[in-house]
């Protein structure tokens, strides 16, 4: 027997989270909770792999210009990524941007880890990160769905 999809558009799943952003259901709360604390136990590891780096780069006496630069560096590529992911919960990317930057901004993301794993700890405080722009376009298609019905029905007529 074959499962039949219900009619109209479906919301697209958010990782972590499935369909339970549509209607807050399906242990949405304590997903949101699970998610953002290990966003935050990442972020704290990584911070910590960072100073055994950092600490790495002081036995090794490479200097203090070197460490200055290395601390910038990380910091630097943690805002951009934190910027970054923060604004990507709110719009998809720009379909006509060039692949090239794309690939190029990968490593500063990779570098900037910590930063993109605050903003998803952080946005787990008002919401499933993505929550807000999946339900603007799910509601969006909904409503188109809707006006294509009503039209099919008035020409019925």
């Amino acid at each position: 027997m074959s499962e039949e999809l219900p009619e109209g558009p479906q919301p697209e799943p958010i990782r972590f989270f499935g369909t339970t952003w549509l209607n807050h259901d399906g242990g949405y709360a304590l997903r949101r909770v699970g998610a953002g604390l290990g966003a935050l136990a990442a972020a704290a590891a990584g911070a910590l792999v960072l100073r055994f780096g950092y600490e790495g780069l002081a036995i090794a006496q490479v200097g203090g210009l070197v460490n200055t630069m290395v601390v910038v560096a990380f910091a630097v590529c943690s805002t951009l990524s934190f910027r970054r992911t923060w604004e990507r919960f709110g719009r998809r990317p720009d379909p006509g941007a060039d692949p090239h930057a794309e690939r190029s901004m990968q490593s500063l993301m990779m570098i900037g880890f910590v930063g993109a794993l605050l903003a998803y700890a952080l946005r787990t405080l008002k919401e499933a990160p993505g929550e807000q722009l999946h339900r603007r376009e799910y509601e969006e298609a909904v409503a188109r769905y809707e006006r294509r019905g009503e039209r099919k029905r008035r020409r019925k007529r």
